[in-house]
């Protein structure tokens, strides 16, 4: 792993739970983490009632973009956290993978997305104590 970890956030549409996911690592990690997610599908925008549930809790993911899933980035990245991208997500060997199942946040209310927010955040916390370990 280099001396500045790489994580990429993969999902389908890249517009709601790997965005949530990236959101919380830059807020917990700062310039500790490199963060990128991506999508096989990505959607046009970012689920609204997830900026808005990230929004409760200081984190502002407004100025992000669904992107398309690019090996390069696959490649160029230390872990790959999948949720729910099935085989579109390209496979290297001798890189970190997580799968994570996650609720997908599509089509749900703000009330729903609160809960699917606060688990990633839980899974977060677990990820930057392990990628980088306090002291």
């Amino acid at each position: 792993m280099s001396e500045k970890p790489s994580v990429l956030f993969v999902c389908v549409h890249n517009a709601g739970r790997s965005q949530m996911a990236a959101g919380w690592l830059r807020h917990l990690a700062g310039d500790r983490v490199e963060v990128r997610s991506a999508g096989s599908a990505p959607a046009e925008t970012i689920n609204p009632a997830a900026v808005e549930a990230m929004a409760e809790v200081g984190i502002d993911i407004t100025d992000q973009k669904p992107k398309i899933l690019e090996y390069d980035t696959v490649e160029s990245s230390d872990v790959i956290v999948t949720m729910g991208c099935g085989d579109a997500c390209p496979y290297f060997p001798g890189k970190r993978y997580e799968d994570w199942k996650l609720e997908d946040p599509a089509g749900k209310g703000v009330e729903s997305v609160r809960l699917i927010r606060d688990e990633i955040k839980g899974r977060i916390e677990k990820l930057l104590a392990d990628l980088v370990p306090a002291g």
